[in-house]
């Protein structure tokens, strides 16, 4: 193993100055005993320094980041906090007994969080996720697909397989399923296990119909179970499913505890089964004391899901607490069942001249909702700002995030990059360009897309009329000039921000 590597120069530039801002701000902010902090701390400091530098290269946490993975370097990170911590606790209580544990606690504590927010802010723009473009396997040669026909079940049979269900989904849920599908059919498959063992082994088009009866909340590696049951079924097979929805389950717990209480334990509720799994640092803890089980799902995401493996969303049903879904198969899974979301996402949109750029913003929607694109489009319509009306994919966080304009804040990326420019028309989606009339689809690819549109110095309340005022903006761009119509348009628009109070959607 080598010991000895070429450091980033930059990242050792980066953490000398978290190291000296967090010295700084415990220094001169915190109330400390003495007077002059800063003279007796000083060799300390730069003890400390030292011995972090020491630390981080042994480690190898000046690698070019680059070349290193988001848990790894964050372990790191982690790592030489701790190792940094105890060293200097030691000499504090055995050999310098004037300098104060506190201190080295906050500067440590500061120097780790400040970096870990560098360290995400990183890895966030490099793993955004492309909301757009959705690599997929190449369509398998599926051979002979279809299923092998069965005899019907045995009397006893049935009446075993309804007692099950029964006792499983109460008696609403097994009047769903008799309603939906034929239980009577010995291509039909209901099982409880959340295991994707017990699947795999199971003969190819047995069933066109699958039915899991164990709620997707217990259920670890879905995506890879998901991939099972779409190889297993044949072309147009069948799967139904049952969850326990994000906002189901807090009507419930809600509405089932006295109040106050209620919100408290919604809030632990929320940061330990939502919030401790998307954390790096806390998810293996997570998972080792739930092994996964009672897991929270928004609804979007468990349809996403189901579109990522290949299949396409025909009924929902909300049955007591739980929410049933039947759903087709209708291609082969994406190739990767493991994506990455973090704070940032990536829109293809069109540039000037048609090119094709990527938008950067900060996620507002729950995981996998990139699969529901067209689902989305179907079921609902669009209101005055060109937004999907009730888009289930959009987070609460989100939805303020939006209202603020602060998801909108990484496309700073964009205009320093050279690809936008302060006021302009909207960067577009292929889907929603392709609603615009051919005049405008034209004239909007002659100027570069803008972070404020002329939407906000109009306040259009229709497409027609979001088309009109681009129409508008476009043309005065054409004759007086893009510099002296954006000019016009930022004031106008900030007065509509300020003083007539609009926002984003």
């Amino acid at each position: 193993m080598k010991i000895f590597y070429k450091p980033s120069y930059f990242y050792l530039i980066i953490d000398l100055v978290i190291l000296i801002l967090s010295l700084y701000v415990v220094l001169d902010w915190f109330p400390l005993t003495t007077n002059s902090p800063f003279t007796k701390y000083s060799g300390a400091s730069l003890c400390f320094i030292f011995s972090w530098f020491i630390f981080s290269y042994l480690l190898k946490r000046y690698r070019p980041l680059k070349k290193q993975q988001y848990f790894a370097t964050s372990l790191r990170l982690f790592y030489v906090s701790s190792v940094n911590f105890i060293v200097f606790a030691i000499l504090i209580h055995y050999f310098f007994k004037p300098y104060s544990g506190y201190v080295l606690l906050a500067i440590t504590v500061g120097t780790f969080l400040v970096n870990y927010i560098v360290l995400s802010c990183y890895f966030a723009y490099k793993f955004a996720v492309d909301y757009n473009e959705i690599s997929l396997k190449p369509r398998k040669k599926r051979i002979n697909a279809k299923v092998k026909l069965a005899d019907k079940l045995a009397p006893e049979a049935y009446a075993q397989l309804e007692a099950m269900i029964f006792k499983q989904s109460t008696a609403v849920g097994l009047r769903f399923l008799k309603k939906q599908i034929d239980l009577t059919s010995g291509n039909t498959l209901v099982f409880t296990s959340n295991s994707a063992a017990d699947l795999k082994n199971s003969p190819v088009y047995q069933y066109d119909t699958i039915v899991q009866l164990e709620r997707l909340n217990n259920m670890r590696e879905i995506n890879k179970k998901l991939a099972i049951i779409n190889e297993k079924l044949p072309d147009n097979g069948i799967f139904v499913c049952c969850f326990e929805s994000k906002s189901t389950r807090k009507k419930r717990i809600l509405k089932n505890n006295p109040k106050v209480i209620n919100y408290i334990l919604y809030v632990f509720d929320f940061l330990f089964k939502r919030v401790m799994p998307k954390f790096i640092l806390t998810k293996w803890l997570y998972y080792y004391i739930t092994r996964g089980n009672n897991r929270i799902f928004s609804k979007a995401e468990v349809l996403g899901r189901l579109y990522c493996s290949g299949f396409k969303v025909i009924l929902e049903k909300k049955i007591g607490q739980l929410t049933y879904v039947i759903a087709q198969r209708e291609k082969e899974p994406e190739t990767t069942q493991k994506r990455i979301y973090g704070p940032l996402i990536r829109l293809t949109r069109y540039g000037k001249d048609g090119e094709m750029i990527k938008v950067y913003k900060m996620r507002t929607m729950h995981p996998f909702s990139e699969y529901l694109q067209g689902y989305i489009y179907k079921r609902n319509s669009l209101n005055v700002d060109g937004k999907f009306n009730r888009d289930i994919r959009i987070t609460t966080i989100g939805s303020f995030m939006r209202k603020y304009w602060i998801d909108e804040l990484p496309m700073f990326i964009n205009l320093f990059n050279g690809e936008m420019k302060l006021v302009g028309v909207r960067p577009l989606s292929k889907q929603y360009y392709s609603l615009y009339n051919s005049d405008l689809q034209k004239k909007r690819l002659k100027f570069k897309p803008g972070l404020l549109p002329p939407f906000y110095a109009d306040l259009p309340h229709s497409l027609d009329e979001i088309q009109d005022s681009e129409m508008r903006y476009l043309v005065s761009c054409e004759s007086k000039g893009a510099f002296k119509t954006d000019l016009i348009y930022f004031f106008q628009i900030l007065k509509n921000i300020l003083i007539n109070n609009a926002r984003s959607g």
